[in-house]
């Protein structure tokens, strides 16, 4: 039976609603189900073994680990068969007929030895992200950890240097020791010979050939844990900024450093992260830029970078919320700049920590597309794509333009098949470039350190591939006398501030040491400036600045401050890159529930 309506319109059920069991509004434990800030990661865990696909997980390990392993234990016994059968030839080469099928076998080795050997090396690479530096890096934090909670009461920053420093030489000893120790124990498994009749019968070598594999991975951990120790040992260790300059002569630069951002696509949703101690919908995100938009109408900003996670898990609704709150603000839109960050792309499903993507699903592509098309939209005509040759730089939108039909077909329909054909262009992308405008000027290099993660619970992990890097030390070079700023989603290595174990590990660029030394020759002319973490952290590593930003929408709940900062950089006299105190702009009204 139906309620009548009041002369103000309101139904007399209207009270009701105000004495509801439950307030939508505010969310409920479904909101927390991914949040570290509101339910420990073992509790998380737990709840990922009663959700994980189990057939999807063991035939995603298997393509990510078992299949590389035994493609890379087969190149040694194909190789070995290869030079017996020339060796035996070689042995009874009397007459013409045995030199020309020695020559066949010689031309078919020759063309089979290339594609063999980019197998072998693709595979030995994937095990090495997969497996090899994550292990080490896994042993370098924790020993690191371990030393400084015993340590804890006697601890300064000369000390906390010196320790990490220590930590890592040990930890290049210690896991030197266990990959020979683990290698001295599979070696009995592994075969270096074969037959062409034992290779047509690749299911009985299965063991031997991961035997192989296991037996090279160890044997290189062993070698570069070695290397990678005694560098990170040798190299400068991160030490908070000891002072800012104060006013120096040269040319400034003022940039606005926001980043996680995190829109969602609802109107009182919650962030995956946070969950319910955070603030509902965007509400906070259109007062950062309606901050942003004062502080730039009364004195101009050169930059404003948002170095990642614009979006909570890379939906299209949420790239739309996005999009919506930026395009109030021209002004702004033509100095932003955007990268991918983890939640953009490797958020499987939002609702869900245990799902998973097969490493050829076309959701990750399906990401990577909106994303691209985001950062298009917001910066295509200002970017440029650094390249390896001396041929001029394509914009990003020309870069991209033979490609528009396939990616909106491709939006439009989706399909494994046109999937495969737009794999590469993600990547090919990266480093982007806003030139510097005068040859000692300013330029930003926007780089893309996120992995190829096929799993929500893992999507935090970070890289910057050899191929990013080469780039991106090219481009430096092409620019002798300008400043840059190198812009990341990743912070590199650990900061030196007290933090849990869990957050030591698989959020740092996995080989972010590796890539601080790739920077140092350039140490006085570039700052880093990153976000992910959701802190705010100045410090140097040697003479190099990196500067992380805190979240302007994270960790406070509706009714509590957050803030952003906009930092001015100094190119000197000298050519040196400077900073000033920064200026710590706060978010402090009391958020609506929108």
């Amino acid at each position: 039976m139906t309620r009548p309506i009041t002369e103000s319109g309101a139904s007399e059920d209207a009270g009701d609603l105000e004495r509801r069991l439950i307030d939508p509004r505010d969310g409920d434990v479904e909101d927390d189900a991914a949040s570290p800030a509101q339910r420990s990661l073992l509790a998380i865990a737990s709840s990922m073994l009663v959700e994980i696909s189990l057939p999807k997980l063991l035939f995603a390990w298997f393509m990510s680990l078992v299949l590389p392993a035994v493609l890379l234990g087969l190149a040694p016994l194909a190789v070995a068969v290869w030079f017996a059968s020339i060796s035996a030839h070689v042995k009874t080469l009397t007459e013409i007929g045995a030199g020309l099928v020695l020559a066949a076998i010689v031309a078919i080795g020759w063309l089979a030895w290339r594609p063999l050997l980019r197998v072998a090396e693709s595979n030995f690479w994937a095990l090495n992200a997969l497996v090899v530096q994550p292990g080490y890096l896994l042993g370098a934090e924790l020993l690191r950890h371990l030393a400084e909670r015993a340590f804890a009461g006697h601890m300064t920053d000369i000390r906390r240097t010196r320790l990490r420093a220590a930590s890592s030489a040990a930890a290049g000893v210690i896991m030197c020791a266990c990959a020979i120790v683990v290698l001295l124990l599979v070696w009995p498994y592994s075969r270096w010979t074969g037959t062409v009749a034992e290779l047509a019968l690749v299911h009985r070598l299965i063991v031997p050939m991961i035997a192989n594999a296991v037996v090279l991975i160890m044997g290189y951990l062993a070698a570069a844990s070695l290397v990678w120790g005694f560098a990170d040992a040798m190299m400068d260790q991160p030490a908070d900024f000891s002072a800012f300059d104060v006013a120096p002569a040269g040319r400034r630069f003022r940039i606005a450093h926001l980043s996680d951002l995190h829109a969602v696509g609802e109107r009182y949703g919650f962030r995956i992260e946070s969950g319910r101690r955070g603030p509902r919908g965007n509400a906070r995100l259109r007062q950062a830029l309606e901050r942003l938009a004062e502080i730039h109408a009364a004195r101009p900003l050169d930059l404003i970078l948002i170095s990642g996670d614009m979006t909570d898990a890379g939906r299209a609704t949420e790239w739309a919320e996005f999009l919506d709150a930026i395009a109030r603000y021209p002004a702004l839109i033509a100095r932003m700049i955007v990268l991918p960050g983890n939640h953009d792309l490797n958020i499987v499903d939002r609702a869900n920590p245990a799902r998973l993507d097969l490493p050829f699903s076309p959701g990750k592509r399906l990401r990577q597309m909106r994303t691209l098309s985001a950062i298009a939209a917001v910066q295509g005509d200002r970017v440029h794509i650094a390249n390896l040759d001396d041929k001029p730089m394509r914009s990003l939108n020309e870069a991209l333009a033979p490609y528009r039909r396939p990616i909106a077909h491709f939006a439009e329909h989706g399909g494994l098949r046109l999937a495969m054909g737009l794999g590469h262009i993600f990547g090919d992308q990266f480093p982007m470039l806003v030139l510097p405008d005068e040859p000692d000027g300013l330029g930003v290099a926007i780089l893309n350190s996120n992995t190829e993660s096929h799993f929500s619970f893992t999507n935090a992990l970070g890289v910057i591939s050899a191929e990013q890097a080469r780039r991106l030390v090219a481009a430096l070079g092409k620019f002798p006398d300008a400043a840059w700023i190198i812009a990341l989603h990743h912070h590199l290595l650990e900061y030196p501030m007290p933090v849990a174990f869990s957050e030591r590990v698989g959020t740092a660029l996995v080989n972010g040491s590796w890539f601080l030394r790739k920077l140092k020759p350039f140490a006085s002319r570039i700052v880093v400036m990153h976000g992910h973490r959701h802190t705010d952290w100045i410090g140097t590593c040697g003479s190099m600045k990196i500067i992380s930003a805190p979240s302007p929408v994270m960790g406070a709940d509706d009714n509590a401050s957050t803030h952003f900062y906009i930092h001015t950089l100094v190119r000197g006299i000298d050519g040196r890159l400077r900073l000033i105190a920064p200026e710590r702009v706060e978010i402090s009204r009391p958020m609506p529930s929108a």
